[in-house]
């Protein structure tokens, strides 16, 4: 029988690299199915927590953050599309131009939890942003994710229209963040066993198995 594991994947709808990472263990969550059944849960949190509503431009963001150039920035984004596309997303070419804030999507990720489609509405918000360029901070493409995943629309406009869930999403990142949690993507096996980063879905599958195993 298939040992459940609880997941708790710690990630942000703006970073790409949680875009791998979730495709990537959902491949190994296939592979692993005969010795692993999954109970994932997405948890927030914000790499650029005080950026404004209108967003930054991306290469001004990252230069200033970085301290890297516009050659090495389409450089990297070459590289991270790539990785993308050899586990399954599409990061749209030139698409992403600008570097927003998330809190929204994360009040709406909460909620969507106990509505059962945490997963779906996490994986359209990441297509809304790395494939089609859409704003994760604009509440009409939250709205419309919200819709494309089968959810109550008017219940998400009115949780946007209201501080519903900012409490909770607040604390759920400072908890992460007293645990250490400083980048991300950050999967978290029954609460004590930490893999970092955006993984090639064979490193996921051998952590699971190993975990499956001992307990």
């Amino acid at each position: 029988m298939p040992q459940a594991l609880k997941i708790d994947f710690v990630s942000d709808v703006s970073c790409p690299w949680c875009a791998i990472g979730l495709k990537s263990l959902e491949t190994a969550l296939e592979r692993a199915s005969d010795v692993v059944q999954a109970d994932l849960h997405f948890q927030p949190f914000e790499l650029n927590p005080q950026m404004g509503a209108e967003g930054q431009e991306i290469v001004e963001h990252l230069s200033a953050k970085y301290g890297i150039s516009a050659e090495q920035v389409a450089r990297n984004t070459e590289a991270i599309r790539q990785r993308g596309e050899a586990v399954g997303f599409t990061f749209g070419k030139g698409k992403r131009g600008r570097v927003y804030n998330t809190f929204d999507a994360h009040r709406l990720l909460h909620w969507a939890e106990g509505q059962g489609q945490q997963h779906a509405l996490k994986m359209a918000l990441f297509k809304a942003y790395f494939t089609d360029g859409e704003s994760p901070g604009a509440h009409d493409v939250l709205l419309r994710a919200v819709a494309d995943v089968g959810l109550d629309v008017e219940a998400a406009r009115a949780i946007l229209a209201s501080d519903t869930f900012a409490a909770e999403v607040r604390e759920r990142e400072r908890f992460y963040m007293d645990q250490g949690i400083h980048s991300v993507p950050a999967i978290i096996i029954n609460d004590k066993h930490l893999i970092s980063g955006g993984q090639p879905p064979e490193v996921f599958e051998q952590a699971l198995r190993q975990i499956a195993a001992a307990a």
